[in-house]
């Protein structure tokens, strides 16, 4: 199973720390990373009336996005998906066939050292949440919201979470039956 990180809109508070965290972690400290050009998180927060939550791909086993990519840029990639930036045109086919929305296509400024005299030239790619690959500390998002509200879920997580709604459900069901 892919591991992926889920959010509890019960415990957002909209503070958007863990757009930030995810900024940083893939940025670095290079300069103007948190500029509004360069300012490109790999989950959104969404705040509506009531209620807000963050946004982000659910590492889906049978990945739509990577279904529909004419290139073979999204692949499955130990325990997540993984975007290959080299291979991704910018069709923007994943993006509209993700469920979630948690699929954003970007643009960069690239040079092609290959030809100096094209100069800069601007790249669309696919972005996604990769949870935070090759970070030794882990999901940023994850380690950095104030109230808790981001879980990485792992195979044993959600086997936790099975058991506890098992037991849950046994109790109420033994309840019912005493009453």
């Amino acid at each position: 199973m892919n591991r992926f990180v889920i959010a509890d809109p019960q415990k957002c508070i909209g503070c958007f720390t863990c757009e930030v965290a995810c900024v940083v972690a893939h940025n670095g400290n290079r300069p103007g990373a948190l500029t509004p050009e360069n300012f490109l998180p790999r989950l959104k927060v969404i705040k509506e009336w009531n209620i807000s939550t963050p946004v982000l791909c659910r590492q889906c086993e049978d990945a739509p996005c990577a279904n529909a990519c004419p290139n073979g840029a999204i692949i499955h990639a130990k325990d997540h998906i993984q975007v290959l930036q080299e291979k991704c045109i910018g069709c923007k086919t994943c993006a509209v066939a993700c469920p979630y929305g948690a699929m954003d296509i970007v643009t960069r400024h690239v040079y092609d050292e290959r030809n100096p005299l094209a100069g800069h030239s601007i790249k669309a790619e696919a972005q996604k949440c990769d949870l935070c690959e090759g970070r030794p500390e882990g999901q940023a998002c994850v380690s950095a919201c104030p109230t808790d509200a981001l879980v990485l879920m792992t195979n044993e997580a959600v086997e936790n979470m099975k058991l506890k709604k098992r037991q849950r459900a046994a109790l109420e069901g033994f309840g019912a039956i005493l009453s």
